[in-house]
């Protein structure tokens, strides 16, 4: 069976679409950064992650593209990356900070003039501000004083926000592993394990059916831990009673789909028992208010009264989805302040967190929107788990 992947066609059509839109923009040339922790922007049109070091991509109004790496990766981007012209530059190396004196790297002004764009008064867009370190930065100004330099994050927001159905097989088959790797997870969990090893187990599994990478840090937090949103898996020894958070990940050429359950060790206490129902209903409502043409914060405003009228003001933290695709949290997120409409093939992770004063919990799957509604990426979530020891 050939493996799930974007086909490298579809690489080209996005350097195509990108360049459609910064024509539109009136770009000289359009320009993303990524980095190994959110590689996303490079490698959607390049399909290189980058390792230590940062990688950039430049894409011109007529569609010539050219993948911009650090001086150590230039060997490995040729080997995996689906644009053939490669520059490294020093603004693109490591954090150890290297100045390679005997490396004679090349420049923005060498890369861009190899792309057609002369002169020094250009119009420069960014796609990935946060993400566009200073150094990066001060090279630009330093070599084009006289450029504009602008941020135009909207267009990756544009071309990433829509899925293709590539897009969508390789988040379907990340989610069946991560549903093998919670199975896995379940047989074990149990009093005195360590939240790491639990860790290790869902490793294990999803390696052995073919992910690439974990989708994000896995999370296998215990107790007071789950009041974490984001955090990390420690050596804790988890214990009767415990609450148990899974959020367990599995990428899949570059797809990094997630899904979260609460699981106890024992039996739920009152208070816990009230919480993780409540957020499972607070995630079913969410679900069922997804569709094309809805506007996003008329959900985050209904979710967010739904928390007030049920008497859990105090116990919410952020809005009820998040995009997500080539990392398990992309733009656009869903909040009260969301200008736009859900379009098909717009995918998100429902995403339901509810903070208690000593434990956590969230219910998470991916969806993706549909003309009538939203279709789950993965098997339905929502068994309470109370494992008997």
């Amino acid at each position: 069976m050939s493996r799930i992947r974007i086909p490298d066609s579809e690489y080209q059509d996005r350097i195509k679409r990108a360049a459609k839109l910064a024509a539109e923009k009136e770009l000289d040339v359009f320009l993303v950064n990524s980095n190994e922790a959110d590689y996303a922007n490079a490698r959607y049109f390049s399909g290189f992650w980058p390792l230590f070091e940062r990688a950039g991509v430049a894409i011109t109004p007529d569609g010539k593209a050219s993948l911009l790496v650090g001086p150590e990766c230039i060997i490995f981007a040729s080997d995996v990356s689906k644009i053939d012209k490669i520059y490294p530059l020093l603004a693109y190396r490591e954090s150890a900070d290297p100045s390679y004196p005997e490396f004679k790297p090349n420049t923005f002004r060498d890369v861009f003039n190899d792309m057609g764009v002369s002169g020094s008064n250009i119009r420069i867009g960014i796609g990935s501000f946060l993400d566009t370190n200073a150094v990066m930065m001060e090279s630009l100004r330093e070599e084009y004083p006289n450029a504009e330099i602008i941020e135009v994050k909207d267009i990756m927001v544009n071309l990433r926000s829509i899925k293709s159905e590539n897009e969508l097989a390789c988040m379907r088959e990340g989610f069946r592993i991560v549903e093998l790797a919670i199975d896995e997870v379940l047989k074990y969990l149990r009093p005195g394990v360590s939240e790491l090893s639990m860790v290790g187990i869902a490793q294990r599994v999803i390696y052995e059916n073919g992910a690439e990478y974990e989708g994000l840090p896995m999370y296998v937090f215990s107790e007071a831990s789950t009041r974490h949103a984001i955090s990390r898996p420690s050596y804790r020894l988890i214990g009767k009673g415990d609450l148990v958070q899974l959020n367990l990940s599995a990428k899949v050429d570059g797809y990094s789909p997630s899904i979260g359950i609460p699981v106890c060790i024992g039996k739920l206490t009152d208070e816990k028992r009230e919480l993780v129902e409540f957020g499972l209903e607070a995630h079913i409502w969410t679900e069922k208010q997804i569709k094309a043409g809805v506007p996003a914060r008329d959900i985050a405003q209904g979710y967010y009264d739904l928390f007030a009228a049920r008497g859990y003001k105090d116990n919410f933290v952020y809005g009820p989805c998040h995009g997500t695709g080539m990392i398990e949290v992309e733009a656009p997120w869903m909040e009260t302040s969301s200008p736009y409409k859900l379009a098909p093939n717009m995918t998100f992770q429902v995403d339901t967190f509810v903070s208690g004063s000593t434990f956590g919990l969230r219910w998470e799957k991916g969806i993706v929107v549909t003309e009538d509604g939203c279709e789950s990426l993965c098997k339905p979530i929502g068994e309470i788990y109370e494992l008997d020891f």
